[in-house]
């Protein structure tokens, strides 16, 4: 079952894959219009009451595909305010086609007559809230007949997520959905058809642009919104947690701390003047220390926990110990991983280990990356906790979902890009789902690692994917 953000997640994925939207929207259209000849002989009268965007251009499609059909489309708006070119370009050949296409200036005037089917393609499975005008009308108007209905991927005023209807909406007789079923069709009063319209496999397990899409933003968010990291790291190393703190920033988190041993915090602080750091007393992190960080942690919405910590018997007690007792999302990085197995935590973690560190945990790794994957999602599933395993292809799994990703290049064995992954990863699981922050860190780190070597060649270093972090992650994807 597949929620409205993973549908358009699976459709950007699909493109990228060399599957474009306007093919997808052909199968779509084809798929609406094998329905509506099951529900009507031919000659029947269909009435296609179609909004501006691609929900609308789906149903473009549909038109043509009615051969011996009475078929009349009704566009909410004029044409020139269509919001897509795939959809505008579907418009188009119904005007080459001379197919009965009318746009509709005033929703007072828009007449159904006596249709047989009302195709309602009006709002897609993006759109949320009570119905407005002109499209409030115009389910009104399609309450008013006696045709059978036919909604385009969800009946026009439900929420595809949750089957709700936050005023009036229409009352379809059938839902036609496209590649999978959606969470708020589950109940509706109608027969669903799930029509396979040629998404590749390969867009949901492959890690690409699509998944950013997860990132969006409200334009009224305020500081702290997008999350407050706490790493926990250094003393035999003090570059890596200030690397994975300088990632953090950079991937979107609006607040970043790193608790410290006292003896490294001048160093690491003065990596970044926007890294605050809070220091513990000593050299390495003990298990003294843990009640003063679980104090800290519940202050933030994600720890990184590990990078540059060293593996002490007293660190990773430490760590071990605070794990038993925090219960909010974490990742887990470098040292600390080998601890994992033993813990008895209520957290949500999220770890990363390269294939070295994922055997020294009890997991098994394998040279084909589809092996990889499957050895890594029954590991997931044993351990209870997600995983984001390093390598050429990164494999991510929660023991249900498994994504890989693709991005990368030799360039990136170079020592610290490990601890600009945990830091990205711990940004994005303060507002992702960690599968799916997880999958998106890995793509951006290695999309970062990409830029990179473009203007350094394998001479790159750890800060070069730093500073490429916003650019992966926001400043556009390849074509």
């Amino acid at each position: 079952m597949m929620g409205v953000q993973d549908q358009a997640v699976l459709d950007e994925n699909a493109a990228a894959l060399g599957v474009p939207r306007k093919q997808l929207m052909e199968s779509s259209g084809s798929a609406v219009a094998r329905v509506v000849r099951d529900v009507a002989e031919s000659g029947s009268q269909v009435a296609i009451v179609a909004g501006r965007g691609n929900n609308g251009g789906d149903a473009f499609v549909t038109a043509r595909f009615l051969k011996g059909y009475d078929v009349t489309v009704h566009l909410l708006g004029r044409a020139e305010t269509i919001t897509t070119d795939i959809a505008r370009e579907n418009w188009d050949a119904l005007q080459r086609a001379e197919v009965d296409a009318r746009e509709l200036r005033d929703s007072t005037g828009l007449d159904l007559g006596d249709p047989d089917v009302v195709v309602d393609a009006m709002l897609g499975t993006g759109v949320t809230g009570a119905l407005r005008e002109p499209e409030a009308t115009a389910a009104e108007r399609i309450a008013e007949t006696d045709a059978t209905v036919v909604a385009v991927d969800v009946p026009s005023g439900v929420d595809a997520n949750t089957g709700e209807a936050a005023g009036a909406a229409v009352d379809a007789d059938h839902v036609v959905t496209f590649h999978d079923q959606k969470p708020g069709l589950v109940d509706l009063d109608a027969d669903v058809t799930v029509a396979d319209i040629g998404i590749p496999e390969a867009a949901e397990r492959f890690v690409e642009r699509g998944d950013l899409l997860r990132l969006s933003r409200d334009p009224q968010s305020h500081k702290g919104d997008h999350g407050e990291v706490l790493v926990i790291g250094g003393g035999p190393y003090t570059g890596a947690p200030a690397l994975t703190a300088q990632a953090a920033f950079r991937a979107g988190a609006d607040l970043v701390r790193v608790a410290c041993p006292s003896s490294v915090a001048r160093e690491v602080q003065s990596f970044s003047e926007g890294i605050i750091v809070r220091p513990f007393t000593g050299d390495l992190l003990e298990p003294s220390h843990v009640d003063q960080l679980l104090d800290r942690a519940v202050e933030h919405d994600v720890v990184v926990i590990g990078p540059g910590l060293g593996n002490a018997t007293g660190t990773l007690e430490a760590v071990e110990e605070f794990l038993g007792e925090f219960d909010g999302r974490a990742v887990v990085d470098a040292d600390a991983l080998q601890v994992v197995p033993e813990a008895d935590t209520d957290a949500t973690l999220l770890c990363t280990p390269h294939q070295g560190e994922l055997r020294t945990m009890g997991g098994e790794t394998d040279e084909s990356w589809e092996t990889r994957a499957e050895l890594v999602e029954s590991f997931a599933a044993d351990l209870g906790h997600t995983l984001l395993v390093k390598g050429a292809y990164d494999v991510i799994s929660d023991g249900e979902t498994t994504r890989v990703n693709r991005t990368g290049n030799p360039g990136m064995t170079v020592g610290g890009t490990g601890d600009v992954l945990a830091g990205a990863s711990g940004a994005l699981v303060a507002t992702q789902e960690p599968i799916h922050a997880g999958a998106i860190a890995a793509y951006a780190n290695g999309r970062a690692g990409d830029i990179a070597v473009e203007e350094f060649g394998h001479g790159l270093v750890a800060p070069d994917l730093v500073d490429a972090l916003p650019t992966a992650l926001w400043g556009g994807a390849d074509e």
